[in-house]
């Protein structure tokens, strides 16, 4: 098992990131899992790198790699054609957007590529000024954001043989499942969990921006009461989960389960390994 969830890389963020626990992981080996500190900054190069490696050590030991989460770009990343060695370069725009981030602010600079590159925006923590600024400057110069740009030939095969699976349910049925995810990490002890961490990191780092931290950071910070605190989670899960399915919607090679439709998840395995039929990820 192969995780492709960017939050997952990070240590001591559990509850937040609904990580698998020993017992769920049962014996079997998972990979991309408490490797940085929250702290440290992690790449979706990085992870391009180290998880290509890591299927190569897979397959050459007879096995078979699953790739599994719901990070859009860590996967097209791995199984597409992504470059990101080539992106173009101008130092005059980067010096002239440098200079306006001076006068408006870390801020104002992410709001304005939120405009036009939302999925960066998600990405990049608002101080992330240098990759925001860098996400600004491959956009201007060719009008692509820069997932599309470092996305090179679409109509190059996939560099493996593989195949895709998406789990979804019913709308209304996801929004529920949202919700008692949310007050079941609540119970088993976000808001403490949250504290140490910024106790142990100073509240540094991109990760401690992300869903399930942020909100409760809020919090922590006098913004709005604890209640306000986890209906924001909620709503910000919700949008969240909707941006991913649109993401995924996109790409036609993804064969859709629909969970609500069989009795348990070992049904929607079985399914799973019905529709693989013997088919195996190879170079």
């Amino acid at each position: 098992m192969i995780s492709a969830d960017s939050m997952l890389v990070y240590r001591d963020m559990d509850i937040g990131t609904a990580k698998p626990t020993l017992e769920e992981m049962a014996g079997i080996p998972h990979h991309m899992i408490d490797i940085v500190n929250p702290n440290e900054e992690f790449s979706v190069a990085t992870y391009q790198s180290r998880v290509e490696e890591l299927i190569n050590q897979i397959i050459d030991r007879g096995n078979l790699p699953l790739l599994v989460g719901g990070t859009g770009l860590y996967i097209r990343s791995v199984i597409d054609h992504y470059d990101f060695t080539t992106a173009p370069k101008d130092d005059r725009l980067r010096e002239c957007l440098k200079r306006e981030a001076e006068q408006v602010g870390a801020a104002a600079m992410h709001k304005k590529l939120s405009e036009v590159d939302p999925q960066s925006a998600e990405r990049l923590h608002p101080n992330d000024l240098r990759r925001v600024i860098r996400a600004l400057e491959v956009y201007y110069q060719t009008g692509k954001t820069i997932a599309e740009y470092q996305y090179k030939d679409q109509v190059e095969k996939p560099k493996y043989n593989l195949k895709m699976f998406g789990l979804t349910m019913d709308r209304q049925l996801l929004y529920q499942r949202i919700e008692q995810r949310v007050d079941l990490m609540m119970a088993r002890g976000l808001l403490t969990e949250v504290k140490e961490l910024v106790e142990q990191y100073n509240g540094l780092g991109t990760a401690l921006q992300g869903l399930g931290y942020k909100e409760i950071i809020g919090y922590l910070k006098g913004e709005y009461s604890l209640p306000e605190a986890v209906e924001i989670l909620k709503r910000n899960t919700r949008r969240f989960a909707k941006r991913q399915l649109t993401w995924f919607r996109a790409d036609n090679r993804i064969f859709w389960i629909e969970m609500d439709r069989f009795e348990n998840k070992k049904a929607v395995a079985n399914e799973i390994m019905k529709q693989m039929a013997g088919d195996f990820l190879t170079l």
